[in-house]
């Protein structure tokens, strides 16, 4: 008997790193690999490659969807704004994480606090964020390298799917 190990370490079409090869397709014998394991395997592998490219720029992927966010609300958004919208999105991340992305741009004199408690964009916080928003850019480049946009559409189109399938809910961003 195959064990699900055996079965990614040795599906046609993959190298035992689990990447992509020239090979043909062998349709059957991916049809009946785990998707929760390529799907958890992916988001590892993206998670990584995204937080540590932000890491070597001195930010998080929380400060980032932060500045984002407060920068897009007419307003300005209120810290349990932000923490209300993005406290969902953290998948792993410790409780409270947005709070403290809060006050890291804060610190740092990337966000300002008016007197209502709404934040806004300083101008330097303006032009990090036209920094990052540069090597977002470029990861989205690293990401979808080889793949066509219906690719990518088709793969999350059958993502959904299988979310709906299960009685799951997910929300584009």
């Amino acid at each position: 008997m195959t064990t699900e190990r055996e079965t990614l370490d040795t599906a046609p079409g993959t190298a035992t790193t689990g990447t992509a090869t020239d090979a043909p397709l062998d349709v059957p014998a991916l049809a009946a690999q785990p998707v929760a394991y390529w799907t958890w395997a992916a988001t590892e592998a993206l998670l990584a490659h995204i937080r540590g490219a932000m890491a070597r720029e001195d930010v998080t992927q929380q400060q980032w969807w932060t500045l984002n966010h407060v920068d897009g609300a007419e307003n300005g958004l209120t810290r349990d704004e932000v923490c209300e919208r993005l406290e969902p999105y953290l998948n792993g991340v410790t409780p409270g994480a947005m709070g403290h992305a809060v006050d890291g741009l804060l610190h740092r004199g990337w966000l300002v606090a008016g007197d209502d408690g709404r934040l806004t964009l300083t101008g330097t916080g303006r032009d990090a964020k036209a920094r990052i928003k540069k090597l977002v850019t470029r990861l989205r480049a690293e990401i979808h390298e080889g793949i066509t946009d219906e690719e990518y559409a088709a793969a999350l189109t059958v993502l959904q799917r299988m979310i709906s399938n299960v009685g799951g809910t997910a929300t584009p961003r």
